[in-house]
């Protein structure tokens, strides 16, 4: 995970309980955790997003193909 191994995790805790103290530290967490996932859930919903209007896209530029070739059909017809 990000090169670090269990030394320097170590490391990284003691100093967060010595800067938030072992009572705030579940809070921290808490905090983070739910940083986190607000994270994941925004990038997820913008790719859904972007894909949705890729799918749009598409269903629009068929449609278009459609029509200009009813309308050729029609051109021919008359």
């Amino acid at each position: 995970m990000f090169g670090l191994g269990t030394q320097e995790l170590l490391i990284i805790l003691v100093l967060v309980m010595i800067i938030f103290g072992a009572g705030k530290l579940p809070q921290v967490g808490s905090a983070l955790g739910k940083g986190l996932r607000n994270f994941k859930k925004g990038i997820n919903d913008r790719d859904e997003e972007i894909e949705e209007g890729e799918i749009e896209e598409v269903a629009d530029q068929k449609k278009n193909e459609i029509k200009e070739e009813k309308e050729a059909q029609d051109k021919k017809e008359s």
